[in-house]
């Protein structure tokens, strides 16, 4: 299996670290650094397969926000990956939701090599960790978080 962790500096994984921390008071460290263990996982199976329509869980999504937050580092991640990455927030939905989603999310990353975080790839109302994320991905049929020709970016 992969370590997610090696894709940043020890550095950069304790200030996006700080992030999600900063965003969620009263979060425990360890909870946060689970959170963006998961997120790089995520980047790196949809720099890996741009082709399969992947979206972070809202638990997810929060270490994806941190990431993206630090411009600079994320630019670099990707730049490693071969890919960018971009985000496409939509504000929530429940009745949009699709655990399809989730689930192809978790087989793409466990074909980029890594073990999930099963705990943190629940659907929004199931989630065992509360976090401040506010969007959701990828709704059924509609636009994904990397394809090209993204219908953010196209108007498809």
């Amino acid at each position: 299996m992969r370590d997610a962790r090696a894709l940043l500096t020890p550095a950069g994984f304790e200030a996006v670290t700080a992030t999600v921390l900063d965003n969620n008071p009263g979060m425990d460290h360890p909870t946060a650094e689970r959170i963006v263990v998961e997120a790089l996982k995520f980047v790196d199976a949809a720099a890996q397969f741009p082709a399969v329509r992947i979206a972070p869980s809202k638990v997810v999504d929060e270490g994806w926000h941190a990431m993206i937050l630090r411009t600079e580092l994320y630019a670099k991640l990707c730049e490693g990956l071969g890919r960018f990455v971009h985000h496409y927030p939509e504000r929530p939905d429940p009745e949009r939701f699709d655990q399809h989603v989730i689930t192809r999310t978790v087989a793409t990353i466990e074909q980029a090599g890594y073990q999930v975080d099963f705990e943190l790839w629940t659907a929004p109302a199931k989630s065992l960790v509360s976090v401040a994320a506010q969007c959701q991905h990828t709704p059924p049929g509609g636009c994904g978080p990397i394809r090209p020709g993204n219908c953010a970016t196209t108007g498809e």
